[in-house]
């Protein structure tokens, strides 16, 4: 029980960080971001070309991570999103379609063989008869710290305070002056980054290979969909519980039926409340 507390923790934090950056561009932009997952495929292959292949320091290859998700974030938006603002299917296809693109470029600039990431931090902690490897205890410290300075700027700073505004009513945010494409491109540039740290640590927790991003993609739309797609509190809430419920399938059920789990739940939740758990919510 202690094992099972501990790794759904360590796995929860994650979970957080991972559907976070999907749930802000949906609050904030109103777009359900189907390209999410490239984010965490780019991230993580930046993070082994830099740090692996060319030795850089591992931290710093966290950092070039985040940074490319930060471009990746505000290319997508000004070549996609904004050219088709308001039409929010042919933005959503595209986006996909873009996620596509990146694979099969992933492919022939990396291969298709998967690649094991060496651990941010070597070694392994023993807590109560369990194994705590310290890279996985960094990737969940590290996600709740990301998580945590997130909401002290969205709640303190004049951006973070135009983000929640153009979340509440993006017309009212126009007409008091608010710049809705510059605090969109911010939000979109945030999310890229979180989507790019978190490609780091679920690779690490995983495998880095090419496909790597659709998991991680039906993980986040899962957290959010039972959340309350918006819901800032119904996101951390259910990245806990999916968290949770994944470890609990693989140790008591079996470790290949903890997506099936996670598909029922979120079934369970359209049908007995299509809004999610906790509705929508502005930031």
């Amino acid at each position: 029980m202690i094992q099972i507390l501990i790794q759904g923790l360590l796995l929860s934090g994650l979970y957080a960080l991972l559907a976070m950056g999907f749930t802000l561009i949906f609050s904030i932009g109103r777009v359900l971001n189907l390209a999410y997952g490239s984010y965490l495929l780019i991230g993580g292959y930046v993070y082994f070309q830099f740090s692996q292949v060319m030795g850089l320091p591992k931290l710093a290859g966290v950092a070039l991570a985040a940074l490319m998700g930060v471009v990746m974030g505000i290319a997508k938006f000004r070549l996609i999103v904004k050219p088709l603002k308001g039409e929010h299917v042919p933005v959503e296809i595209s986006l996909l379609i873009l996620a596509v693109v990146l694979q099969a470029a992933v492919v022939l600039v990396f291969g298709d063989s998967s690649k094991i990431l060496l651990p941010i931090i070597p070694g392994v902690k023993w807590l109560a008869g369990t194994a705590i490897p310290y890279s996985n205890l960094f990737a969940a410290v590290a996600s709740w710290l990301i998580l945590i300075g997130l909401y002290v700027f969205v709640r303190t700073t004049h951006t973070g305070r135009a983000m929640q505004a153009v979340s509440m009513d993006p017309k009212g945010a126009a007409i008091s002056g608010i710049d809705s494409d510059r605090i969109n491109m911010i939000t979109w540039a945030i999310s890229g980054a979180l989507g790019a740290v978190a490609g780091v640590f679920f690779a690490s927790y995983t495998q880095l290979y090419p496909g790597m991003w659709v998991g991680p993609l039906i993980i986040a739309v899962a957290v959010v969909i039972v959340g309350g797609i918006g819901s800032i509190i119904g996101t951390l809430i259910v990245a806990h519980i999916v968290g949770f419920m994944e470890v609990i399938v693989s140790a008591w059920i079996a470790p290949e039926l903890r997506g099936v789990f996670t598909m029922l739940l979120i079934i369970v939740v359209l049908v007995a409340r299509p809004r999610g758990l906790f509705g929508r919510e502005e930031l």
